[in-house]
């Protein structure tokens, strides 16, 4: 296998699947000469062509309605949008059109179209370049939101979202861009969407977390497990659908429970999985299921950043209240 950043690991599905299907084209803003802001489709448009790899106005929504267009002529779309945090120019596009193209036609026409975007905190970004928004997508019927925390399962997971016949939200922390390394096939392979992974294997308490915040609550396993507490980490890969079997399943065996997420309380998808949980667990659980979240207000400027977001020792001390609940 070989040694890969993140990064790596999604230009190289990108590139996989650009090999393999005719029908994927690449367009965002910068995403065709300059590889993009992070160079994440570097190369790609002197591999593949410019009538296949492609810069893109700045305009969200003239990049949404074209995803749109080409899906019903028998094209895939790898859509960038460079910062998440502008995904309200293409709410309409995104949320509005292409999520519900295959109920509105009948299944005559479908949106095949992965729509690739960086967030997250921890690198200090400007306003609106940091922001978690998956929550809203989670929650607009028609669409898959995939968040990867390694470059293994960022591969893969792209790979199967390009494959998809319905839209899928690929969000990129950041973050982990080129934090670290990780073995990644050379070869094609996909992760089924809707899927999640143990990280870490535990007996007395269920982390449950996705993207950046995953590392943060292998860290917090690892000094727990100092004191003699076994945490198991549990990675949702996909916030939507999310794997309710595995996560009840890691719950009934801990009888406890914390969701930790990077986005505010009121935001993410922390309290459906909450809600999940109680709903079918409950009778398991020796204490409320609980969160470590950002604080309910909008994102900060950059000398606050590292204040306002949940850190390892937010994760240690939530399950240590649990633990004495």
């Amino acid at each position: 296998m070989a040694q890969m950043t993140m990064i790596q690991a999604i230009t190289d599905a990108m590139r996989t699947e650009l090999k393999n299907d005719e029908s994927v084209q690449v367009f965002g803003e910068d995403v065709g000469q300059n590889g993009g802001v992070f160079r994440a489709t570097e190369g790609l448009q002197e591999e593949f062509g410019e009538d296949r790899v492609y810069d893109t106005p700045l305009a969200e929504s003239g990049i949404g309605g074209l995803a749109i267009g080409l899906s019903l002529t028998g094209f895939r779309s790898v859509m960038e949008i460079q910062f998440f945090g502008f995904v309200f120019e293409v709410m309409d596009g995104v949320s509005g059109q292409m999520s519900r193209l295959r109920y509105r036609s009948g299944g005559h026409y479908h949106a095949p179209v992965t729509v690739r975007a960086p967030f997250g905190g921890g690198v200090k970004t400007p306003e609106l370049h940091a922001d978690s928004l998956e929550g809203l997508m989670a929650q607009s019927p028609g669409m898959k939101v995939v968040i990867p925390s390694t470059p293994y399962d960022a591969k893969g997971l792209l790979i199967s979202a390009i494959r998809d016949n319905d839209p899928v939200v690929y969000l990129e922390h950041m973050k982990l861009y080129r934090s670290f390394r990780g073995e990644v096939p050379e070869e094609e392979y996909e992760i089924e969407l809707g899927k999640a992974d143990i990280k870490r294997e535990g007996k007395d308490i269920t982390l449950v977390s996705y993207g950046a915040m995953v590392h943060t609550c292998l860290k917090a396993a690892e000094a727990l497990a100092e004191e003699g507490i076994e945490a198991e980490v549990v990675d949702l890969r996909t916030v939507s659908p999310l794997d309710i079997d595995t996560i009840t399943t890691s719950v009934e065996k801990t009888n406890r429970a914390i969701v930790v997420q990077e986005a505010q309380k009121q935001a993410g998808i922390a309290a459906n999985v909450v809600a999940e949980i109680t709903e079918r667990s409950i009778l398991h659980l020796e204490a409320p299921v609980m969160r470590v979240t950002s604080p309910d207000t909008v994102y900060p400027f950059a000398a606050a950043e590292d204040a306002w977001l949940p850190d390892q020792n937010d994760v240690i001390e939530k399950v240590k209240e649990n633990l004495n609940f």
